[in-house]
């Protein structure tokens, strides 16, 4: 079962989102490095190896054994056109039984930042967290400033739940988030609701 696990595959429009490989590094490493000042403001502080290959490796073999216990599904996207690696989107702290849960999260390289993909993305995971993986709540949160990734979420039916006081450190400083949830079968919000 392990075997076909691995080559799990959600499709999109345009991409291809997979797990991750050993091949992906220098895509991977690359776009990292040329979108560090567009992505280093909205994330945790980056290890000092957080570009090597040894934090790569570890990452991959992780996103396998996740993926393989149910506890996450780390993808990559890859444009379909010329094989780019265009991001990541990790559905992660699948809770199961009676919560049927996870948390999103995702980032993209700026060279393809504000085209759709992510949107795509997130879209298609929803999608198959909702009919494969039979969850009923997907997470999300971001910084309240962080407009594009608000935008995104509320574009994906996403809504508004809160604040999370001090939910995460972002460059180095706890802050405060917007808390976002997708439900199955949602109708908050909705005129047609009886």
């Amino acid at each position: 079962m392990l075997g076909l696990r691995r080559k799990l595959r959600v499709e999109t429009e345009r991409m291809t989102l997979r797990l991750p490989v050993q091949g992906d590094f220098r895509a991977w490493a690359g776009l990292r490095e040329v979108s560090a000042t567009f992505l280093v403001p909205w994330e945790p502080v980056w290890a000092e190896d957080h570009l090597g290959r040894k934090a790569f490796v570890n990452r991959v073999t992780w996103a396998a054994r996740a993926q393989a216990q149910g506890t996450a599904l780390p993808l990559v996207l890859i444009r379909r056109s010329d094989s780019q690696l265009l991001g990541a989107i990790t559905l992660d702290n699948i809770r199961r039984g009676p919560v049927q849960a996870g948390t999103l999260g995702y980032w993209i390289g700026q060279p393809f930042a504000r085209q759709g993909f992510m949107r795509e993305a997130i879209l298609a995971v929803v999608h198959h967290a909702f009919t494969v993986m039979d969850l009923s709540r997907i997470e999300a949160a971001c910084l309240p400033e962080n407009t594009p990734s608000r935008g995104v979420l509320e574009k994906t039916g996403f809504k508004y739940e809160g604040v999370a006081q001090s939910y995460l450190q972002i460059a180095g400083r706890w802050r405060n988030h917007v808390l976002y949830a997708n439900l199955r079968g949602d109708r908050r919000g909705r005129t047609d609701a009886g």
